[in-house]
Protein backbone atom coordinates (compact mmCIF):
# COMPACT_ATOMS: atom_id res chain seq x y z
CA UNK A 1 0.00 0.00 0.00
CA UNK A 2 2.76 2.64 0.74
CA UNK A 3 4.87 1.68 -2.65
CA UNK A 4 1.61 2.77 -4.30
CA UNK A 5 0.88 5.71 -2.52
CA UNK A 6 4.44 7.09 -2.91
CA UNK A 7 4.64 6.02 -6.47
CA UNK A 8 1.03 7.61 -6.74
CA UNK A 9 2.62 10.85 -5.42
CA UNK A 10 5.74 10.68 -7.73
CA UNK A 11 3.31 10.59 -10.50
CA UNK A 12 1.42 13.58 -9.39
CA UNK A 13 4.58 15.31 -8.66
CA UNK A 14 5.98 14.35 -12.28
CA UNK A 15 2.80 15.83 -13.96
CA UNK A 16 3.28 19.07 -11.76
CA UNK A 17 6.85 19.60 -12.88
CA UNK A 18 6.09 18.77 -16.38
CA UNK A 19 3.10 21.56 -16.68
CA UNK A 20 5.31 24.14 -14.76
CA UNK A 21 8.36 23.19 -17.52
CA UNK A 22 5.69 24.12 -20.51
CA UNK A 23 4.15 27.10 -18.62
CA UNK A 24 7.88 28.26 -18.94
CA UNK A 25 8.56 27.55 -22.33
CA UNK A 26 5.32 28.76 -23.28
CA UNK A 27 6.24 32.69 -21.81
CA UNK A 28 9.57 32.76 -23.29
CA UNK A 29 8.08 32.49 -26.66
CA UNK A 30 8.40 36.15 -28.05
CA UNK A 31 5.11 37.86 -28.70
CA UNK A 32 4.23 38.41 -32.32
CA UNK A 33 5.06 41.34 -34.87
CA UNK A 34 1.28 42.96 -36.22
CA UNK A 35 1.33 44.33 -39.76
CA UNK A 36 -1.28 47.17 -39.68
CA UNK A 37 -2.36 48.03 -43.16
CA UNK A 38 -4.63 51.01 -43.90
CA UNK A 39 -5.89 50.50 -47.38
CA UNK A 40 -7.91 53.18 -49.61
CA UNK A 41 -9.61 51.48 -51.96
CA UNK A 42 -10.64 52.71 -55.35
CA UNK A 43 -11.86 49.66 -57.04
CA UNK A 44 -13.80 47.22 -54.36
CA UNK A 45 -14.63 44.60 -56.92
CA UNK A 46 -11.57 44.24 -58.38
CA UNK A 47 -9.46 44.15 -55.24
CA UNK A 48 -11.86 41.83 -53.91
CA UNK A 49 -11.88 39.00 -56.42
CA UNK A 50 -8.19 39.46 -57.71
CA UNK A 51 -6.18 41.14 -55.10
CA UNK A 52 -7.75 39.57 -51.80
CA UNK A 53 -7.00 35.87 -53.13
CA UNK A 54 -3.16 36.71 -53.83
CA UNK A 55 -2.13 38.60 -50.68
CA UNK A 56 -3.68 35.97 -48.26
CA UNK A 57 -2.17 32.93 -50.02
CA UNK A 58 1.40 34.86 -49.63
CA UNK A 59 0.65 35.47 -46.25
CA UNK A 60 -0.03 32.15 -45.27
CA UNK A 61 2.87 30.40 -47.36
CA UNK A 62 5.21 32.69 -45.37
CA UNK A 63 4.16 31.47 -42.13
CA UNK A 64 2.23 34.44 -41.28
CA UNK A 65 -1.68 34.72 -40.42
CA UNK A 66 -4.62 37.65 -41.60
CA UNK A 67 -6.14 38.04 -37.83
CA UNK A 68 -8.38 41.39 -38.63
CA UNK A 69 -9.65 43.06 -41.93
CA UNK A 70 -12.37 45.41 -42.63
CA UNK A 71 -13.77 48.55 -42.60
CA UNK A 72 -13.30 49.75 -38.55
CA UNK A 73 -16.17 50.94 -36.28
CA UNK A 74 -15.62 54.31 -34.10
CA UNK A 75 -15.38 53.02 -30.77
CA UNK A 76 -13.18 56.30 -29.41
CA UNK A 77 -12.88 59.47 -31.80
CA UNK A 78 -13.12 58.96 -35.51
CA UNK A 79 -12.26 55.83 -37.18
CA UNK A 80 -9.77 56.21 -40.05
CA UNK A 81 -12.04 56.26 -43.58
CA UNK A 82 -9.89 53.33 -44.99
CA UNK A 83 -10.55 49.55 -44.85
CA UNK A 84 -8.15 47.69 -42.15
CA UNK A 85 -6.16 44.72 -42.18
CA UNK A 86 -3.91 43.09 -39.44
CA UNK A 87 -1.89 40.65 -40.08
CA UNK A 88 0.70 38.69 -37.54
CA UNK A 89 4.02 36.77 -37.72
CA UNK A 90 6.42 35.28 -35.33
CA UNK A 91 9.63 37.56 -36.43
CA UNK A 92 10.91 40.50 -38.20
CA UNK A 93 12.71 37.99 -40.33
CA UNK A 94 9.15 35.86 -41.20
CA UNK A 95 7.76 39.65 -41.75
CA UNK A 96 10.43 40.71 -44.13
CA UNK A 97 10.73 37.32 -45.68
CA UNK A 98 7.29 37.99 -46.90
CA UNK A 99 7.64 41.35 -47.91
CA UNK A 100 10.89 39.98 -49.90
CA UNK A 101 8.95 37.05 -51.61
CA UNK A 102 8.05 36.90 -55.25
CA UNK A 103 4.54 35.76 -54.20
CA UNK A 104 4.03 39.42 -51.88
CA UNK A 105 5.08 41.23 -55.23
CA UNK A 106 3.44 39.73 -57.51
CA UNK A 107 0.06 40.50 -55.49
CA UNK A 108 1.00 43.98 -54.09
CA UNK A 109 1.12 44.55 -58.63
CA UNK A 110 -2.62 43.47 -58.81
CA UNK A 111 -3.31 45.30 -55.33
CA UNK A 112 -2.03 48.72 -56.47
CA UNK A 113 -3.73 48.91 -59.41
CA UNK A 114 -6.86 48.80 -57.04
CA UNK A 115 -5.60 50.47 -54.17
CA UNK A 116 -3.53 53.15 -52.20
CA UNK A 117 -1.71 51.24 -49.04
CA UNK A 118 0.05 52.54 -45.82
CA UNK A 119 1.31 50.06 -43.94
CA UNK A 120 3.00 49.63 -40.05
CA UNK A 121 4.94 47.31 -38.07
CA UNK A 122 3.58 46.85 -34.18
CA UNK A 123 5.33 44.95 -31.78
CA UNK A 124 2.93 42.09 -29.55
CA UNK A 125 3.02 42.11 -26.13
CA UNK A 126 4.06 39.62 -24.03
CA UNK A 127 0.78 37.57 -22.50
Amino acid sequence: MKARSTATLAMLAGIGVGAFAVQAIHAQSKPPLYLVAEIDITNPDGYMKEYGPLIRASIKASGGRLVAAGQPTPFEGEAPKSRIAIGAWDSMEQLQGWRNSTQYKDAQKVGDQYAKFRSYVVEGVPQ
